[in-house]
């Protein structure tokens, strides 16, 4: 089913573990955030600029952009730019999670590879090819090993098309997606490819035994069922998930249901998971179209924790879970009302990178 790849000994990490930098995309795909896109820069510039306080930065921007001119955003917002590394890469659009590498970490052997997924924009957009073609560029810049899994369907072998927001792992073998982004023919990202057909792929590849399959994602989410918008390992047997409390909303039963099959789930020791409810925050509407916000849109990085925020009554509530679960970090709290205009947040738009 998959090709050799001698991915031994290599896995995902959990994001809470070591990191040596965090990747971003410079915003400049006006398209993306219709009418608001002059709001964007100054909100990745925060983000950028809370991160460099502590930990490098990769910030990929267009080959014809002025980094002065970025630097000047930068340093508004206060930016490290000692901590912070240009690379002059083409993109389509800055949501790295999805198209950016995802690291690998043999920690007896000391050594780093990346997996280089295809990216297809989701099964959605057109223009996702420059996207596709980043991790060429990040692999000879940092000088680490890709590898670009293929999957055979009847006798036509194909590169696997995978998202980083649409899974997440505990780094002991446990991984978290949902049936609405991998199994359905709505967006679908690998036709012929089958429910145990994933499990083997990602079994190999990301050395995970334990699936825990979700049923669907949010309203408003134009992934189709990203899991990093509604349910987050936070350690190896903890896990935050979206709780919505109003029965009238469309995404109550959605979560509920996740809920409930979290509930049952156990690690690979057969153990259940510690579950964290977080509440949602009221339904988000720009020009009346509803957007996938979510506070389970946030990024652990070395020190900090980056919390989207919405200018909601459970801003609050949410800031206080986050400080009594992560007593050792920092939470900061990131306005985030524009930035979900463009249907990502904090963790779409980062790539965290582990230390070996």
């Amino acid at each position: 089913m998959i090709k050799n790849f001698s991915l031994i000994g290599f896995k995902m990490l959990g994001e809470w573990e070591k990191q040596d930098s965090i990747w971003v995309t410079w915003p400049h795909n006006r398209k993306d955030w219709p009418g608001l896109f002059k709001f964007i820069p100054k909100t990745f510039a925060e983000i950028i600029s809370a991160i460099s306080k502590h930990q490098l930065v990769n910030l990929i921007v267009k080959p014809n952009e002025s980094i002065f001119d970025i630097k000047k955003v930068l340093l508004n917002q206060n930016a490290e730019l000692s901590s912070i590394n240009f690379h002059k890469i083409l993109s389509n659009r800055a949501w790295i999670r999805d198209f950016g590498p995802i690291f690998l970490v043999n920690k007896k052997k000391k050594r780093k590879v990346f997996l280089n997924f295809k990216f297809n924009g989701w099964s959605k957009y057109k223009d996702f090819k420059l996207d596709n073609k980043v991790n060429d560029k990040i692999s000879t810049i940092i000088k680490i090993r890709k590898f670009e899994p293929e999957v055979k369907v009847g006798k036509i072998k194909k590169m696997f098309v995978f998202e980083g927001g649409a899974f997440d792992v505990n780094g002991k073998g446990s991984i978290l997606i949902t049936k609405e982004c991998l199994l359905s023919k709505v967006q679908e990202r690998n036709p012929g490819i089958k429910k145990a057909d994933y499990e083997k792929i990602l079994s190999n590849l990301l050395n995970v035994k334990n699936f825990i399959w979700l049923n669907k994602g949010i309203k408003g989410d134009d992934t189709h069922g990203h899991i990093d918008d509604i349910c987050r390992f936070v350690s190896p047997n903890t896990i935050m998930t979206a709780i919505e409390s109003n029965k009238k909303d469309k995404n109550f039963k959605i979560l509920q249901n996740n809920f409930n099959i979290l509930k049952k789930a156990k690690n690979i020791d057969g153990k259940n998971f510690n579950l964290i409810k977080i509440p949602m925050p009221k339904p988000f509407f720009i020009q009346k179209v509803r957007v996938p916000a979510s506070y389970l849109n946030f990024l652990i990085c070395n020190k900090i924790i980056l919390l989207p925020l919405f200018n909601d009554s459970n801003d609050k509530v949410v800031i206080k879970i986050f400080k009594k679960f992560f007593k050792t970090k920092k939470i900061v709290g990131i306005d985030c009302r524009n930035l979900i205009w463009g249907f990502g947040a904090i963790h779409c738009m980062t790539q965290h990178e582990p230390s070996v």
